[in-house]
């Protein structure tokens, strides 16, 4: 059985979230950070993070999937390394976005993931999710992350570097 939810700005029914998701840090070499700010208010500067589409969805394809659909990047281009952290966060779901998931949710499991680009560069933002972009040191990064986790997987980075 598929369980459905209506929106509060729609009146389409989707399915509810899976309390299961990704953060990926997409990062340089040299440690610049690629931050995104969200639609829905100005201090929200994230890395991408996404829910898995179903259950049986890996969590490193949510990855790539994720990191696709918010900026363009290729996480499986042969100059990419995406790299699974071993990490995860559990918090509660902010109450503003709990309609999204079925009643009585309010937690949610987060993977964390590294994805290394060869350059900082341009990327090519989903309109609907995300207004802005920015490279940053990781430090600086951190600094900007509205979520506590992010921030504190950004300054994880240079622990998590892949060999040279």
């Amino acid at each position: 059985m598929v369980q459905r939810v209506d929106t509060p700005d729609s009146t389409t029914a989707r399915p509810f979230k899976i309390p299961e998701s990704v953060l990926v840090v997409i990062h340089t070499p040299m440690l610049e950070v690629l931050l995104i700010q969200r639609t829905d208010g100005a201090a929200h500067w994230q890395s991408v993070t996404g829910s898995r589409a179903h259950a049986e969805e890996p969590l490193r394809d949510t990855a790539v999937r994720e990191v696709w659909e918010e900026t363009g990047i290729d996480a499986l281009a042969p100059a990419c390394v995406l790299t699974d952290w071993q990490l995860e966060n559990v918090y509660d779901i902010w109450p503003e976005w709990r309609h999204r998931y079925a009643p009585g949710v309010t937690r949610n499991r987060e993977r964390v993931f590294g994805l290394t680009v060869p350059t900082a560069h341009a990327v090519q933002l989903n309109p609907r999710e995300h207004v802005a972009w920015q490279w940053l040191p990781w430090r600086a990064a951190a600094d900007l992350c509205y979520s506590a986790s992010n921030a504190e997987a950004c300054l994880w980075l240079p622990r998590f570097l892949p060999p040279r």
